[in-house]
């Protein structure tokens, strides 16, 4: 693993956009404009490393699988801060009918440095986002610098052959929705959908579109309708489980769920099941099932523990994004708990390349590795200011 500088290409701002990547430039709080895609540098793997972390990446997804059974076998969906007994159920029902549910793709956060095992940060299951850029601006960048070579991406070929396999799960006979939340101005939702959609399309589907603010209930047929007032049967959202099944139409959704066995109104994609992957508190569990495993961090619910004075730690909320209430406590401070539920987990300090922190966002979808993305930041923690790399096969 090695970073390479290289001098961007002519009107590479244009060239981004037109490829999908509607926000090539992130603002920051001053109001200045800095590049989120940075093609000024790029990242070099052996294709012996690479082929290291994709059965890395896979052997994580099945301990997380072997995670979520055990938590629901061992009734320990509180650990997670799920206690509404309704919710509970339907994450429960839907993970034992998980093989009707459809299932799209995650990306896991690792450090590495290429020197040693790659270890788990945290697994985004439920809305992961940085797909568009991964799957198409780095692939095409690529072709055109480094034509002859090779790059850890078959994410949108993997996409389009997950839909169509799935195609049989979903209900016949009305659109497969795809939602977003209207209040994200950066556009990245958006995108991601946008996206989504485009290859769900390519598989065949029939598709279409709404904000999740659009999405409307008819009282007479106690249904969700989209804003043409045609039934919702089937819909894929970049809107967390915790914020669905607590909204002020949550009782609707747990009302109407179709959890397979058509028993519900309305699949919603990425299935409830999936609330046990996208919480930090999997990492705990990962840790207490696999203890010393060498892709995982030491990690507890209860507190930092023996972190406190040995390594340092990472005090991170069970739910967020991009970075926000994590707090890093570095070795021998006094340790601090927190007031809210968090995962206490070892401090692995990201990998400084030329002074740039970076972490590996490593795609699965169904149940294989499909691609990377790196993001690089100024600090220890990846957050919304963070930039986007490509990378080579070499």
């Amino acid at each position: 693993m090695e970073r390479r500088t290289i001098t961007p290409r002519p009107g590479w701002q244009r060239t981004v956009e037109e490829q999908g990547l509607i926000y090539p430039l992130t603002r920051r709080p001053d109001g200045s404009l800095y590049p989120y895609w940075d093609e000024s540098a790029y990242y070099v793997f052996t294709l012996d490393e690479v082929e290291a972390l994709e059965e890395t990446v896979e052997e994580l997804h099945r301990m997380c699988l072997a995670a979520a059974e055990h938590m629901v076998a061992e009734d320990r969906l509180a650990d997670l801060g799920i206690t509404d007994p309704r919710v509970a159920g339907a994450v429960t029902e839907a993970w034992r009918r998980r093989a009707e549910l459809p299932s799209v793709y995650g990306r896991f956060d690792l450090r590495y440095d290429g020197t040693g095992p790659a270890k788990l940060l945290e697994y985004n299951a439920d809305t992961p986002t940085s797909l568009v850029e991964a799957a198409s601006p780095q692939w095409f960048w690529m072709e055109e610098r480094f034509p002859g070579a090779d790059q850890w991406n078959s994410l949108h070929e993997r996409l389009v052959a997950a839909w169509r396999a799935q195609a049989a799960l979903l209900p016949p006979g009305s659109p497969l929705h795809f939602a977003h939340s209207a209040v994200d101005e950066l556009g990245e939702d958006l995108m991601t959908v946008a996206y989504l959609k485009e290859t769900a399309e390519q598989a065949g589907l029939t598709t279409d579109w709404l904000a999740v603010e659009e999405i409307g209930w008819d009282t007479l047929s106690g249904r969700f309708v989209d804003n043409r007032l045609r039934f919702i049967r089937g819909i894929f959202k970049l809107y967390p489980w915790e914020w669905l099944t607590t909204d002020a139409f949550g009782g609707h959704v747990l009302d109407t769920l179709d959890n397979g066995g058509g028993t519900g109104s309305t699949l919603w994609i990425e299935p409830a099941w999936k609330m046990l992957l996208s919480n930090k508190a999997l990492l705990a569990v990962l840790w207490e099932l696999y203890p010393g495993h060498p892709n995982l961090l030491p990690a507890y619910l209860d507190g930092p523990r023996e972190l406190a004075g040995s390594a340092g730690y990472v005090a991170k909320p069970l739910l967020g994004r991009e970075g926000e209430g994590v707090t890093v406590h570095e070795a021998g401070a006094p340790p601090v708990l927190r007031d809210e539920p968090c995962c206490y987990q070892q401090l692995a300090p990201l990998p400084a390349f030329d002074g740039n922190h970076v972490v590996l966002g490593a795609w699965v979808v169904g149940e294989e590795s499909a691609g990377l993305g790196i993001r690089e930041s100024a600090g220890l923690i990846t957050d919304e200011y963070a930039r986007f790399l490509p990378h080579v096969i070499l």
